[in-house]
């Protein structure tokens, strides 16, 4: 049985973990840099924001909970003097939105030197790091620290091991022991190191300034600090970058499987993956997906920002004229300010709201980027009829979303997916719409331009690429201190354990 949402409140998008950002640059504003590199993202975690900076000596760590915006002023970033910076901004998956849980975490070594660290995605055998942790005879890091997250195993791990052999060498170590989706962005006070895992689930890029080295989440980071694109993280690669330059090693063969779902809806558009840009790989889903699920219309209309290059590609597809018919606020994100129940039971008009003289007496082709619980389009297909429109026909930039993430994207648990308990004439009438059409797989992978053996398309098709133990499913319980026992039975009622993965 799948439980629905009955009410006009919008659901949450479907959100990935982090954003991370490095720069080592000497002579430049390296904390000023960091702060705009996380301008531009933003949009991958919103929850809390940090820059930690060396100037060779020391470390410093800043961060709170709020957006970047909101936890940085010029006074505080006039005093993180260096020449090495880590930025991040975070959305949780593991672990709960706390102080303690933001990034960059630092930690001492033995040696008294430390180590600040910033991780994007999310690890599948945090269970077995747990162990690990302490059978080295480590404090357990919740204990410690308060935190509960996958990061702050690894870089305890990590300031552990570099005591006796040295922060790179302790990389190259403990990486290879990492399973599921990881981009670390990490340095000592001398050094900045990236790392990707060997599947590259998550974007990692590097950057080049006229003196120095940006690595960042999206090429729009560096676009926006001035850096010029050199090239992709490779899966299975740390970099390190000193004093002697740019040094590159192996720490795993690659075997690329970049999520298709960062074409969908996480990257910005103004961001190019694999060489592709994320714009016109969402303008050629829309083509596709008229020619897939045609309709007689009057309009075209996106749900802004993510369906908006979609709906234009299916504009310029089908004949249909484009139309602005939603305005999206801008200033929409994390606020402490609960609304009240007046307010609540408004939904979806506190993102979005209609323009009733473009839509009034219209059949609508209304595009989305992806269904998830199927609330937020329910709310949306209703107000539109509200205001005039004649017709609602749904079409999704993305085939339906069936299974849960477990490498980095706080999808619903499985129970909760539309898709998963319901077929496409129960999800048309959930949301009330004339018609609904889902672009087909296929399709989307031909729009990315890249092979479909080097993407992971697990959350539309069950086919994961890294092997999920069964630790996986029960782990962020673990971490929050729950009981292995106790956290399976909460994991069996939301995921279904033993139905939720399918090997590759």
């Amino acid at each position: 049985m799948v439980s629905h949402h009955t009410d006009d409140q919008p659901e949450r998008e479907p959100r990935e973990e982090c954003g991370v950002f490095g720069v080592w640059a000497p002579g430049e504003e390296v904390a000023k840099m960091a702060y705009y590199g996380l301008y531009a993202l933003q949009h991958r975690g919103q929850e809390a924001a940090g820059i930690s900076v060396s100037d060779g000596k020391q470390i410093v760590v800043f961060k709170d909970l709020g957006l970047v915006s909101q936890v940085f002023d010029e006074q505080v970033l006039s005093s993180l003097q260096g020449h090495i910076a880590v930025g991040h901004c975070r959305y949780s998956t593991t672990g709960s939105s706390t102080w303690e849980n933001a990034q960059p975490m630092f930690r001492h070594t033995a040696t008294g030197s430390g180590i600040s660290f910033a991780h994007n995605g999310n690890l599948v055998n945090t269970a077995e790091l747990r162990d690990r942790t302490l059978d080295a005879g480590l404090k357990p890091h919740r204990e410690l620290t308060g935190s509960s997250s996958d990061s702050d195993l690894v870089v305890g791990l990590l300031a552990d091991a570099s005591a006796d052999r040295g922060t790179e060498a302790a990389a190259l170590e403990l990486l290879p022991t990492l399973r599921g989706a990881f981009c670390l962005v990490f340095a000592d006070e001398s050094t900045l190191y990236a790392a990707r895992d060997p599947h590259g689930v998550r974007p990692l890029v590097l950057g080049r300034l006229e003196r120095g080295w940006v690595v960042a989440s999206e090429t729009a980071a560096l676009d926006i600090v001035g850096a010029s694109f050199v090239r992709e993280v490779e899966p299975g690669e740390l970099i390190a970058i000193d004093a002697e330059g740019l040094r590159s090693s192996r720490f795993a063969s690659p075997e690329p499987k970049g999520c298709i779902f960062e074409y969908v809806y996480l990257a910005r558009p103004d961001t190019s993956i694999a060489g592709r840009s994320v714009h016109a790989t969402r303008v050629e889903i829309g083509k596709r997906l008229a020619a897939e699920h045609p309709a007689e219309a009057d309009l075209v209309i996106p749900v802004p920002e993510s369906g908006t290059p979609a709906a234009i590609g299916y504009a310029q597809a089908s004949g249909i004229p484009y139309g602005q018919g939603l305005v999206k606020n801008g200033y929409v994100g994390r606020t402490f300010i609960q609304p009240s129940q007046t307010i609540r039971q408004l939904g979806i008009r506190l993102k979005l709201n209609p323009l009733r003289d473009v839509i009034r007496g219209k059949r609508l082709v209304v595009v989305d980027d992806s269904i998830v619980r199927g609330n937020t389009q329910r709310a949306l297909v209703r107000m539109l009829r509200e205001a005039g429109a004649v017709e609602v026909h749904v079409r999704i930039a993305s085939p339906p979303v069936r299974w849960p993430c477990f490498y980095g994207i706080d999808f619903a648990s499985r129970a909760e997916l539309v898709a998963n308990g319901a077929d496409l004439e129960g999800i048309r009438r959930l949301i009330g719409a004339d018609s609904l059409g889902y672009v087909s797989l296929d399709s989307l992978v031909a729009a990315s331009e890249q092979p479909k053996t080097r993407l992971c398309t697990a959350c539309f098709d069950g086919r994961y690429p890294i092997e999920l133990p069964d630790d996986a499913l029960i782990g962020k319980y673990v971490l929050e201190g729950l009981d292995p026992a106790d956290a399976r039975t909460v994991t069996q009622a939301g995921y279904g354990a033993e139905d939720a993965v399918r090997r590759p």
